[in-house]
């Protein structure tokens, strides 16, 4: 994997998490403003759209340079959209990342001719 990947990974992976918790104080906003009086639903709205658009970004970029198959592409998608679904990316990601990494190593030590 090269380090452009990598790093395409890892944006997307930093980006999964927040944008999972985000996703989360959305829904508890929104259940709060129509059982109180509190209303944070504008400014949760707009912190959980900027993080679920930097993920889609991140996520078409990462799709484009560790050439994915359309079923991977679908399933970090789909995980974007369910309200926890951001933290099982970022641990899907997390081990892909370490995966590639033992790989490399292996490669270079001459343990795996790939």
């Amino acid at each position: 994997m090269d380090i452009k990947t990598a790093s395409a990974l890892r944006r997307l992976r930093l980006v999964s998490a927040p944008e999972a918790v985000s996703f989360l104080l959305l829904l508890v906003c929104s259940v709060l403003k129509r059982t109180t009086e509190f209303n944070a639903v504008p400014v949760m709205g707009w912190v959980h759209a900027v993080l679920f658009l930097l993920y889609l970004v991140f996520w078409a970029d990462a799709w484009n340079r560790a050439k994915w198959s359309p079923k991977t592409a679908a399933l970090y998608f789909a995980l974007s959209v369910l309200p926890a679904g951001g933290f099982f990316a970022e641990r899907r990601l997390r081990r892909e990342a370490e995966n590639a990494v033992i790989a490399s190593r292996a490669r270079k030590e001459g343990i795996v001719n790939a």
